[in-house]
């Protein structure tokens, strides 16, 4: 299927010169570029739970400072 989309003229330099590197054409490196961006997206939001796994500390280095503590005893 054909459609029609505007490049910005920077992003289309650089997939002229990838193409060309890659020895394809500019058709063919927009295509990988699709499927790329669209097998990204399929894979869901990032698993952020690790994000929280200090909220219960108010700060990282005077829970450190207190087990640094526990070692000096």
């Amino acid at each position: 299927m054909r459609t029609v989309i505007d490049i910005p003229d920077k992003d289309l330099g650089a997939i002229k010169a990838m193409a060309k590197r890659e020895r394809i054409s500019q058709a063919e490196a927009i295509r990988r570029a699709v499927r790329s961006y669209l097998e990204a997206q399929s894979k869901g939001p990032i698993d952020t739970t690790a994000f929280g796994i200090w909220s219960d500390r108010a700060d990282g280095l005077a829970y450190q400072d207190a087990l640094r503590d526990e070692w000096e005893r």
